[in-house]
């Protein structure tokens, strides 16, 4: 039987780090919601892979800024308004190899999404769909696991707390052991 090398996949994969959000101003410039913290740091790559509908485009960055809140970026070649509404809605990406490494006890999300979870005695909760911001802690939004075929789909919050809630993460395994019941 042939196995898959699941860090090998997740080495090439793009990872979203943010979305383009909108234009600014009549030069080309884009109005980005960024992913990362701090939102700027979307800008250390000089290139970004953009999904534009189901396609994956390499674009060089040819300058950008933090402009108040927002994050607004040019991309090289691209220097009127009517040639950037093209992006609008598209996933700003990099490769999962570009990215640094995480620093212990912390985790990038798309490492987190499709990992099983269960409780410490092993029973199986079910799987992270999704990462949820909420401002005080991230939340995993978990598909219960055991839910007959034909029941509605069961998500689950569960806070992203380190030592309270989530008692360890074990990448090389895809598990998430968490402290947490059902309601």
């Amino acid at each position: 039987m042939a196995q898959t090398d699941n860090t090998a996949t997740q080495q090439t994969s793009p990872v979203v780090l943010g979305r383009i959000s909108g234009l600014y101003g009549v030069k080309g410039w884009l109005r980005l919601y960024s992913y990362t913290e701090p939102r700027e740091a979307l800008l250390a790559y000089e290139s970004w892979l953009l999904r534009v509908d189901t396609e994956w485009l390499w674009m060089a960055v040819a300058d950008g800024r933090r402009q108040g809140k927002a994050v607004v970026a040019r991309l090289a070649g691209i220097d009127d308004r009517d040639a950037a509404a093209r992006f609008i809605g598209a996933d700003v990406a990099v490769p999962r190899a570009e990215l640094p490494e995480a620093e212990v006890g912390r985790y990038y999300w798309a490492d987190l999404i499709g990992l099983e979870v269960r409780k410490s005695n092993g029973q199986r909760l079910g799987t992270v769909a999704h990462m949820l911001a909420t401002g005080a802690h991230d939340v995993m939004v978990v598909h219960a696991a055991g839910e007959a075929p034909d029941a509605p789909l069961r998500e689950v919050l569960i806070p992203f707390v380190l030592d309270r809630y989530v008692l360890k993460v074990d990448g090389a395994a895809r598990v998430i052991d968490v402290d947490w019941e059902w309601d």
